[in-house]
């Protein structure tokens, strides 16, 4: 439905050619300046549309004005002049001019319609809903106001609310093709797909050279995880406009995830050429030559996207994978400073920060990020048993048993860190703990014993030892 129908003649045999449209302005300004108009209202009204068809919605406006100061009590002017001025998105005088328009003809359903979507763009929900309403005491039958109900209750979150509209527009007329369209879209985001698929197949019944309608066909068959269909729609979304940036980049994901890799950076490529600033298609690149094991590739990528948005935070992160894992690790380094500069609450970035700077020999500097990632991500038991060895080779044996108590905590049958346990008891003379925490070990994973032997061969064989256990 557009907001800009009318009552004003709008048929071909009244268009008026883009290139004469100046000439017409010139002549008919010079008409209302005159103030001898009444010969040429239709004349007038005609330029007025012609100006709204074509954009031009500040000489709409001028001519508008100067129509009303001549006839203040024309209901259609005024609506007209909402329209423009909604046109300019100058919602507020919007308002106010459907305001006036409604005051001459309370009961005039477009101007009803056209002020309930002025009404929204300024964020008063409530009395969009009651202009609509408004219409349907009018109107009972309405479409458009039902439609509007359902549009103003999708964008407000309210899905339900908004799929019992959409549903009683098909019962009054089941050819209604966008209904169909914002019902595929309401359904797919609560979570039932079949209706989504339902809705979007009926859509394209009606309107079957509808790229939108293509691509969210597209959109909800990957969801269900039915990839190759899910293809076959985005490449028609495609050859109807070819230029459809977001069908590609798509198209690009579900080849990704069915692992024909070379396909899918082709179609990421092609969305960027055709969306030069689009970050996210040349990051997608990027991870693809990473899963290839080209970090060089990788790398370049991952810069081109840092170079589009300098605070890429996960393009900083994945590019300092890669170059931890070429061995720069003083650009791996500098990369994940960054990302932490950019996301203070990534508990991933500490992480990685963290092991590169125990690679480096930088202990202290990785107890410090090891224990930032474990305050963010305190249930992360890889995170806690890395500390607590790192710890341990510290020497702060103490620190050491607070942090594998909390991999305990996290894994309670933990067989390697109830070990961690008894080897930073028996450095602090703790026997009695230690052997409790052997006990436990040598239970959960009886393998222990063996790497325990090895650690402590002095005392493998001591009958004190054994006794302790309780072996003898």
């Amino acid at each position: 439905m557009s907001f800009f129908d009318s009552e004003f003649p709008n048929d071909e045999e009244f268009d008026l050619p883009e290139e004469k449209v100046e000439e017409e302005l010139s002549s008919c300004k010079k008409i209302l300046e005159s103030g001898y108009v009444y010969d040429s209202v239709e004349r007038i009204e005609e330029l007025i549309q012609t100006c709204i068809d074509v954009d031009r919605f500040e000489d709409a406006l001028y001519l508008l004005d100067k129509i009303i100061d001549i006839f203040p009590y024309n209901s259609e002017y005024w609506l007209k002049k909402g329209i423009v001025l909604n046109g300019l998105f100058r919602f507020s005088e919007s308002l106010l001019a459907y305001e006036q328009s409604l005051s001459l003809n309370p009961n005039d359903i477009e101007t009803l319609v056209d002020k309930s979507a002025t009404e929204e763009n300024l964020g008063l929900y409530d009395h969009a809903q009651e202009s609509l309403e408004r219409v349907l005491q009018i109107d009972p039958e309405n479409d458009d106001a039902l439609f509007s109900l359902g549009l103003l209750f999708q964008r407000r979150a309210n899905l339900k609310k908004a799929i019992d509209y959409f549903l009683q527009v098909i019962e009054k007329d089941p050819e209604y093709a966008e209904v169909y369209y914002e019902l595929g879209f309401c359904y797919e985001n609560s979570g039932d797909l079949e209706k989504a698929m339902d809705s979007y197949d009926k859509f394209l019944e009606l309107d079957p050279y509808n790229p939108n309608g293509w691509y969210n066909r597209g959109i909800v068959l990957v969801k269900m995880e039915k990839y190759e269909q899910g293809i076959n729609s985005y490449d028609l979304a495609i050859s109807i406009r070819e230029n459809f940036s977001s069908a590609w980049f798509n198209k690009g994901n579900a080849l990704a995830d069915l692992g024909r890799l070379q396909e899918a950076i082709q179609c990421f490529k092609k969305s960027f050429e055709l969306d030069k600033l689009d970050e996210t298609a040349v990051y997608n690149i990027a991870n693809i030559y990473e899963e290839l094991d080209d970090l060089p590739s990788a790398i370049k990528y991952y810069t081109e996207a840092i170079k589009l948005n300098d605070e890429y935070y996960d393009a900083y992160l994945s590019r300092g994978f890669c170059y931890d894992s070429m061995g720069k690790y003083q650009l791996a380094l500098r990369d994940f400073n960054k990302s932490i500069s950019l996301s203070q609450d990534s508990a991933e970035a500490w992480y990685a920060k963290a092991d590169l700077e125990y690679s480096l020999g930088q202990i202290k500097e990785s107890i410090i990020s090891y224990k930032e990632a474990a305050r963010l991500e305190p249930d992360n038991y890889e995170l806690w048993f890395n500390l607590a060895e790192t710890y341990f080779e510290s020497g702060e044996w103490l620190e050491a048993l607070n942090a594998f108590d909390e991999c305990i905590r996290i894994n309670p049958t933990d067989a390697n860190s109830f070990y961690g346990k008894a080897k930073a008891n028996f450095v602090l003379s703790r026997t009695q703990e230690a052997i409790e925490c052997l006990k436990s070990a040598f239970i959960y994973d009886p393998t222990i014993r063996i790497e325990f032997e090895k650690d402590y061969p002095e005392i493998k064989s001591s009958k004190l030892f054994k006794r302790l256990l309780g072996e003898v």
